[in-house]
């Protein structure tokens, strides 16, 4: 049984972070090295949620917007398949249909265009970023660089994503494209099925070895300079002049500034400071195997399917799809099992036996971008959530810029774009 974590000390800290996620860890790390009093208020020690289930990507060549133009015209055909790559469940439908006309609207070119360049300033940040957090954690072990193999069904669906790579290209991202050439997709990644003529080669992507060691490695090192854990259910927030106050399950708590970093639980929060933000739930299924058998050797992305098939150190992890059910319907595992289906005709002699299924909820808002910055009227709490799957990849990112916006210093992006109240102004 997990140890209860001790109350708060009566003095009261610089900076309260509300999530003991990937985000809010990473930041309370940042803070913590700038020399600020942090505390962490976790709801479930023991919880086993998005941050430790991950595919554990830093994939900073995703700059593309899940809201990309023609989404409108191929999610229709993804919908109906409730085993695809994008599901909404019918019990569902009536309650996601705001945010979707939020999503079709950031769909549209000019919206697109401006996201895109926005996801791509935020990946340029946060690979600088780790890269000055890595050794600060000691974390080189927990890293491996084996680049990431993009597979395409047809030389339809290569050619329609060409665009996107001459963006990256555009962004400074270095690529190989593979075209009609199996020779070169075995080369890279041996055992792929026939299937498999056209790909593209990222050789700079980088994975962490367990997405649950490197937030086991978070945790110990905040302790270990002094930080806090406290257990307790956020439910409610209030500034008070030079302090916000947190209202607990238990207790009354207070901070010099809050940063809201609960994941697909951030909005709840928010509304109590009497915003309505449009945040969402991407539940991602995946199964780990044990004993896979196979010689993985890159982290392979199949992009007409939706999900990746990744090394992890006790195995292979099979897992991704997006499906907009939010918070409180049961898991539909049947989703694991359809990608684990896909896994083994894609990659022959792959030993799918023994997986144990996993769902984990990833907070995602219509752009594709989180929302970073100040509440709207409480301007010492601060906004970190809604990175989608990206959290693991903008998590360094992330912390550097909200340990910014506390102290007070400029931050190194444009944050205009990620601001918490961008949606009030999109209704045209």
């Amino acid at each position: 049984m997990t140890p209860r974590p001790a109350p708060l000390p009566a003095a009261t800290p610089d900076v309260l972070v509300i999530g003991a996620g990937v985000i809010g860890l990473s930041a309370a790390l940042e803070m913590q090295r700038r020399g600020l009093a942090v505390n962490v208020l976790e709801r479930d020690p023991a919880a086993q949620g998005a941050s430790r289930g991950n595919a554990g990507a830093f994939a900073f060549t995703d700059i593309e917007p899940l809201a990309a133009p023609g989404i409108v015209w191929r999610a229709p055909r993804w919908l109906i398949d409730p085993l695809g790559p994008l599901s909404i469940p019918p019990a569902y439908a009536l309650q996601i249909a705001p945010w979707m006309l939020r999503f079709w609207r950031a769909s549209w070119r000019d919206r697109f265009g401006a996201a895109r360049d926005a996801q791509a300033a935020l990946m340029a940040h946060s690979k600088a970023a780790l890269d000055r957090l890595v050794p600060r954690l000691g974390g080189a072990t927990l890293l491996r660089h084996e680049g990431q193999l993009q597979l395409y069904d047809s030389a339809a669906s290569y050619r329609a994503s060409l665009p996107g790579w001459e963006h990256r290209r555009a962004h400074g991202i270095a690529f190989e494209l593979i075209e009609n050439a199996p020779a070169r997709l075995a080369e890279i990644q041996p055992g792929l099925a026939d299937r498999f003529r056209y790909g593209a080669f990222t050789p700079g992507w980088s994975n962490v070895t367990d997405p649950a060691l490197w937030h086991d490695r978070l945790r110990a090192v905040f302790l270990e300079r002094g930080g806090r854990m406290v257990q307790g259910e956020a439910r409610a927030l209030a500034p008070q002049g030079d302090h916000v106050q947190v209202t607990t399950d238990e207790t009354d708590l207070r901070a010099g500034h809050v940063v809201l970093a609960a994941g697909a639980w951030s909005h709840h929060l928010a509304r109590s400071l009497g915003a309505r933000l449009p945040l969402e739930t991407e539940r991602g299924y995946n199964t780990p195997l044990p004993e896979p058998d196979f010689d993985l050797r890159t982290h392979l992305t199949f992009a007409d399917h939706g999900f990746v098939v990744t090394g992890i150190r006790t195995g292979i992890r099979v897992g991704g799809a997006v499906e907009l059910g939010g918070l409180r319907l049961p898991p539909n595992y049947r989703r694991a099992k359809a990608l684990l289906d896909k896994a083994q005709r894609f990659l022959p002699g792959l030993n799918a036996a023994g997986g144990r299924q996993w769902m984990g909820f990833r907070p995602s808002m219509p752009d594709s971008l989180p929302v970073i910055g100040r509440a709207q009227g409480a301007a010492r709490v601060i906004h970190a959530f809604g990175h989608g799957h990206l959290g693991l990849t903008q998590s360094a990112g992330t912390a550097e810029l909200v340990a910014d916006l506390v102290t007070g210093a400029p931050p190194v992006i444009n944050l205009a774009p990620f601001r918490p109240d961008r949606f009030a102004f999109a209704r045209g």
